[in-house]
């Protein structure tokens, strides 16, 4: 698996940077678009990848983010040991291992444009980087955080982005301009959303125990709404709704927001009101890796381990072992305990979760990094 330098890094003189080349159509032979409802009990691990370019006896890094593009043909990870690589999701392979050695790497994002990806620092200083991937060139750094990033949230139909950090500030900002655009001082924001219009972004403080919602037009005033987790938090123990808190994501069509934990269940909530739809049960161990924001247990940190289906039915979530699945349409009981509908074998950790938002395909991952088809002989 060859490497490519980024300009950050020190490039031997007779280092050369080949251009990102990707084929890009998708043929017969590609994910499905069968509706997800027919596939889901029928996914099965497909593809394993683990990088051949480490050697002389060393581990395979942590995966701590996975993410597709907007087409749904590339895969991108950032891993522990500072890189970035990306995948070809028709040919099922790797395509270019990307370095970034000097400042680390770490919630690695694909822009609206494929050819370009936002990530967060790990080393040095907490600047968000804007990498041109065609011919590994930065193309601007955003500067003003001096905590550690803890969340990237890209707009859905805009360069804009927000991004959150353990310096207790919640900052907006445009792809077009290094400076950022709007600044929120708030306890503990160490994950955020958007809605599928962009029209409001959700911001999670686990301290507080609380979702801020805002309007994106008027995002200087007060949030128009605030979620206690707390006291929606239904049969989840209290700590659960202060602490380890690993994702925040809202369904694609509006109805649902989701709050993924490290504890033994998620929260899925009503995205008007706050009430408590269901809390997900996990059947066994939650994974090890650390929530957003947190530094303690000597564990790596990941993006989080849940996320919805693109048809917003569905949720998916890593364990220590199996993938889980609950079907939301099913509805939770009178004590709002909903049990996963399917549990999907893998031997494996899966730490690190993420559904293709255009095919019927799913990656996970903890140390490696694992395709899911659906069985065509199921």
């Amino acid at each position: 698996m060859a490497s490519t330098f980024m300009d950050i890094d020190d490039v031997p003189a007779a280092a050369a940077t080949p251009a990102l080349n990707i084929t890009r159509a998708l043929g017969a032979n590609g994910p499905s678009m069968t509706p997800v409802s027919d596939v889901v009990p029928t996914f099965r691990p497909t593809k394993l990848f683990q990088r051949d370019d480490i050697k002389d006896g060393k581990s395979q890094p942590y995966v701590l983010s996975i993410d597709f593009d907007d087409p749904g043909e590339l895969c991108m990870t950032s891993e522990s040991d500072e890189t970035i690589q990306i995948y070809n999701v028709k040919e099922g392979r790797h395509d270019k291992s990307l370095l970034s050695k000097k400042y680390g790497v770490k919630l690695a994002k694909f822009t609206h444009t494929s050819s370009s990806i936002i990530y967060a620092s790990t080393k040095q200083n907490d600047a968000i980087r804007y990498l041109a991937t065609h011919d590994n060139s930065f193309i601007r750094y955003f500067e003003g955080h001096d905590g550690t990033v803890t969340n990237l949230s890209l707009h859905p139909g805009s360069d804009n982005f927000i991004s959150c950090s353990t310096d207790n500030t919640v900052r907006l900002w445009n792809l077009g301009t290094k400076q950022w655009t709007g600044k929120l001082f708030l306890n503990t924001p160490y994950l955020s959303a958007w809605d599928p219009s962009g029209n409001v972004f959700a911001i999670a403080s686990p301290a507080s125990g609380s979702i801020l919602l805002y309007d994106y037009r008027n995002y200087e005033k007060a949030p128009f709404s605030v979620f206690d987790v707390l006291t929606a938090r239904g049969p989840a123990e209290s700590d659960a709704a202060f602490r380890s808190w690993t994702k925040l994501e809202f369904s694609n069509d509006g109805k649902h927001l989701l709050l993924g934990t490290r504890g033994d269940g998620h929260f899925l909530l009503d995205s008007f009101d706050g009430s408590l739809k269901a809390y997900l049960r996990k059947p066994g161990a939650g994974t090890s890796r650390l929530a957003a924001g947190e530094t303690d247990g000597g564990n790596t940190e990941s993006s989080g381990e849940c996320c919805f289906a693109p048809d917003g039915r569905y949720v998916l979530s890593g364990a220590k072992s199996d993938l889980l699945v609950w079907d939301i349409l099913k509805g939770a009981g009178s004590n709002k305990m909903l049990d996963p509908e399917h549990i999907l074998e893998e031997k494996r950790e899966t730490a690190v979760v993420a559904y293709n938002p255009r095919f019927n395909m799913i990656a996970t991952a903890d140390r490696d990094l694992m395709f899911w088809l659906p069985d065509p002989h199921v």
